[in-house]
């Protein structure tokens, strides 16, 4: 994540857990732990879920050589870690498989 990006971050953290006690949102923003610059708001002006989106396709988008996405060999879809040898969806296993 970017700086700004990890920014928008904490401040979506924090307000969600501060928001019925203004005196621990305020101390926050005193010590810089929430960020009350409009361009970080800006970042989740369409909900934290697009906000995780828009990330996750930025980073897939300027590096996906850094990203291992462990797909099952038969049915192809996303394995539970990347380090799984057995399909959570269709049962299938590849422990004797090297890659």
């Amino acid at each position: 994540m970017t700086d700004d990006e990890k920014l928008a971050l904490k401040y979506q953290m924090y307000t969600y857990k501060t928001e019925d006690n203004p005196k621990m949102r305020k101390m926050m923003i005193d010590r810089g732990w929430i960020s009350e610059r409009p361009d970080i708001k800006e970042y989740l002006k369409d909900g934290y879920e697009e906000f995780e989106f828009n990330v996750a396709k930025r980073i897939m988008q300027e590096t996906p050589e850094k990203v291992f996405l462990n797909n099952c060999p038969k049915c192809n879809k996303l394995a539970r870690t990347p380090y799984a040898r057995q399909c959570r969806h269709c049962g299938n296993n590849w422990h004797d498989k090297s890659f």
